[in-house]
C-alpha cells in the first residue's frame, strides 16, 4: 500500500521499485546458492607468529586455516621461504568446518624480506589471508588471491599501508557477506523519503560501529555463533515487516526504521567483530586499522545502495504486476530462516 501521491519522491520510487525489481531477484538466487557455494568462498588464514624469544629468535609458530565441506577441502598450502624447516610434528584439528593445522618452523636468518606462496591459489575463487607478527608485535597484514597468490614479507608496514589494507578487508567483507546485504536491502524496501532513509542507514552505521570497536578491543565478549543466529533472524523480522505493512498493518520497522537499524545494527556489528577477529589487528596501528575497516565497511554499503539505485535508473520504467513484490520478499524471508535454523543447529 504505497501513499498516495502524484509526484512520489525518489526516495519512495527507489524503495517501491526495490519490492519488485528483478537485482533483487538475482540477489535471492545468490542467497539461496550460498549454503551450497559458501565453505568455497570463505578465506583462508595463515598466520605466522614469532614464537621462540630471545633464546630462539629464528623459530615461528604457524597456523593455516582452511575451509572445509565436509570430505571437500580446497587444494591450496602455504609454502613458507625454502629455509625454514619444521622442528617437530604438525598438529591438525577441525573447528566449525575449518581444517586448523599448526607448527613450529625454524627460519634461521629470520623471515623478513623473503617471499611466500599459496600453492594452488591460483585454481580457486577464495583469497588467503595472512598475519604475520613480528618479535616486537608488529604485524604484517595482507591479502592473497588468486591473481596474486605470493607477497615478500617485510619489516613493519607504514600507517598507511595499514590504512589501505584493512580499507579493503571492509569493503570486501560487506560485499561478501550476503546476509549483511539481505538485511540492507529488507530496510531499503520497507523505507520511503531521503530523511528516514538517510535516518536509517546512520542509525545502522552508529550502532555497528560501536559493537565493531567494543568487540574487537575486548569490551564487550559475545559468542559468535548465537550472534550469527540472530543476525539472520533480523532479517526474517524485516521480511515479516514488510508483509505486515503491505497488507495495511505497518508495524515499528515501516514507522520508525532507524529503531530497528539501530537495535539490529548492533547485533550485525559483533558480526563484522568476528571477521575482523580472524584477522587481528597491527599492536602499532590498532586505531589505524579498526578505523579504516570500519571506513571500508560504510563505503562497501554504500557501493551496494549506488547498485540498486543505478539498477532502478535504468529499469524505472518496467510495469510489474501487482504480485510481483511478494518475490523478493518471500525469498529474503526464507533464505533467512533457512540461515537461522541452520546457525542454530551448529551451535554444537
Amino acid at each position: 500500500m504505497r501513499p498516495p501521491t502524484l509526484r512520489p519522491s525518489l526516495a519512495r520510487r527507489v524503495g517501491a521499485w526495490l519490492a519488485t525489481a528483478p537485482l533483487a531477484t538475482v540477489l535471492l538466487a545468490v542467497c539461496f546458492a550460498l549454503p551450497a557455494q559458501g565453505h568455497e568462498v570463505r578465506p583462508a588464514y595463515l598466520s605466522i607468529q614469532a614464537s621462540g624469544g630471545e633464546q630462539s629468535p629464528d623459530r615461528f609458530l604457524v597456523t593455516w586455516r582452511r575451509p572445509v565441506d565436509g570430505e571437500v577441502r580446497l587444494d591450496i598450502a602455504p609454502l613458507l621461504p625454502s629455509h625454514c624447516v619444521d622442528t617437530g610434528e604438525a598438529t591438525i584439528w577441525l573447528d566449525s568446518g575449518i581444517e586448523v593445522t599448526q607448527r613450529l618452523v625454524n627460519c634461521p636468518g629470520g623471515i623478513d624480506g623473503h617471499a611466500l606462496r599459496i600453492a594452488g591459489l591460483e585454481a580457486t575463487v577464495t583469497d588467503v589471508l595472512l598475519r604475520y607478527e613480528r618479535r616486537d608485535a608488529t604485524t604484517q597484514v595482507a591479502r592473497l588471491t588468486p591473481d596474486q597468490p605470493a607477497l615478500t614479507l617485510t619489516a613493519a608496514e607504514s600507517r598507511a599501508r595499514v590504512a589501505l589494507t584493512y580499507s579493503v578487508l571492509g569493503i570486501e567483507h560487506i560485499l561478501g557477506g550476503i546476509d549483511h546485504l539481505c538485511f540492507v536491502l529488507a530496510l531499503l524496501m520497507i523505507v520511503d523519503g531521503w530523511r528516514r532513509l538517510v535516518a536509517t542507514i546512520t542509525a545502522f552505521t552508529i550502532a555497528h560501529s560501536i559493537t565493531l570497536v567494543a568487540a574487537t578491543l575486548g569490551l564487550v565478549r559475545v559468542p559468535q555463533s548465537p550472534v550469527e543466529a540472530v543476525i539472520a533472524l533480523s532479517i526474517v523480522f524485516v521480511a515479516m515487516e514488510i508483509v505486515h505493512w503491505r497488507s495495511g498493518r505497518p508495524g515499528l520497522t515501516r514507522r520508525a526504521p532507524w529503531i530497528v537499524a539501530f537495535a539490529f545494527g548492533l547485533l550485525h556489528g559483533f558480526g563484522f567483530a568476528g571477521a575482523l577477529a580472524d584477522v587481528g589487528l597491527p599492536a602499532h596501528a590498532i586505531p589505524t586499522a579498526l578505523l579504516f575497516f570500519n571506513l571500508g565497511v560504510e563505503v562497501g554499503q554504500l557501493m551496494f545502495v549506488g547498485a540498486l539505485l543505478v539498477a532502478w535508473i535504468s529499469l524505472r520504467r518496467v510495469v510489474w504486476p501487482g504480485w510481483a513484490w511478494r518475490v523478493p520478499v518471500y525469498g529474503i524471508g526464507v533464505t533467512a530462516a533457512f540461515w537461522t535454523i541452520e546457525r542454530i543447529a551448529g551451535f554444537g
